[in-house]
């Protein structure tokens, strides 16, 4: 019996290696001590050259993590291209032509291959790549926990359906967040990330011309001279227009003067129960750098579901 039983064992060890595996494993910051201890290495060195060439490389990347976790868990669905059988995440609404960095995530799954190959899942190289945008930004580091696993398909609708839009108000944050089991801090610390990055014209129209009371004069004028009312729906501008490229607790500074750029950012600071949070995170950046780090290990551990198929992608853009 005792034989039978190991073979049972091996057989389905076996194919577990052949097959998508089902069910959640559970995250380690070893995970890949054994496997492939340079994968930190390899995607470190990638996105610091990655960031030194386009500095706003470093919050798409960081964006790329929160949108695909959100949809699903952290199972790198967000990478895959459309397929016959499924419209996927990429041309959801909250991410046409506004998600970037799979070129980035590309490259460095290439290296990853060549040094360990089959090993490293594109789920956890986005996790990593997202930790070290934050912190070649100047903000806060941690400890990874990795062993996440590639999902089979993506859902355009589970994408439109689960991403908050930027004219969401604070309830529906909250709600959002808590969909996901992140608290209301957890929502208000993970919204500092638009303290670097960018926004499109399109996002942030309705708010610079009169049509909210809550806003600077002074800053919405600047901001109408780069977005006009029609046209030029995808010319840029920062969130935090004081250090658009650095990772600091100036975001909350801004949502205090009523500079907040999308309608999402200035429901933050808006006479509701998040206002004391932001006062403390703009007075006090390593507590918001503490929360950050702290919520993102957090959306970290967001899984599918159970009994979902996954695999560790060779290309993270398709199945194997």
């Amino acid at each position: 019996m005792g034989a039978s039983l190991a073979r049972s064992f091996a057989l389905l060890a076996l194919l577990c290696l052949l097959l998508p595996c089902h069910g959640k494993g559970k995250l380690s910051t070893k995970f890949y001590a054994k496997s492939c201890p340079g994968v930190a290495t390899i995607v470190r060195s990638a996105m610091a050259q990655a960031v030194a060439k386009e500095p706003r490389m470093g919050a798409s990347i960081i964006r790329l993590f929160f949108h695909d976790c959100f949809v699903n868990g952290c199972d790198a669905s967000i990478l895959l291209d459309d397929t016959a059988t499924f419209t996927g995440e990429k041309n959801a609404g909250a991410n046409a032509n506004s998600v970037r960095g799979y070129e980035v995530i590309d490259a460095i799954k290439t290296q990853v291959e060549a040094a360990c190959k089959g090993i490293v899942s594109c789920a956890d190289i986005v996790a990593l790549a997202s930790r070290d945008a934050v912190n070649l930004l100047g903000g806060p580091t941690w400890n990874v926990q990795l062993g996440r696993k590639d999902s089979l398909t993506a859902s355009a609708s589970a994408a439109n359906a689960n991403l908050p839009g930027p004219g969401s108000s604070a309830a529906s944050l909250v709600s959002a967040f808590a969909a996901k089991g992140l608290s209301a801090r957890d929502m208000t610390a993970l919204s500092g990330a638009h303290t670097v990055g960018r926004a499109r014209c399109v996002f942030f129209r309705g708010r610079i011309y009169g049509g909210e009371p809550n806003i600077n004069a002074t800053f919405a004028a600047a901001r109408q001279r780069g977005c006009p009312q029609t046209g030029g729906d995808g010319n840029l501008a920062p969130f935090d227009d004081q250090t658009p490229d650095a990772f600091d607790n100036a975001y909350y500074t801004n949502l205090m003067g009523q500079r907040g750029l999308l309608h999402s950012d200035q429901e933050l600071f808006n006479g509701g129960p998040a206002d004391a949070l932001v006062r403390k995170y703009s007075g006090n950046a390593g507590m918001f750098a503490n929360d950050f780090a702290k919520a993102m290990v957090k959306m970290g551990g967001l899984m599918p579901a159970a009994g979902t198929p996954t695999e560790v992608r060779l290309n993270c853009r398709k199945v194997n």
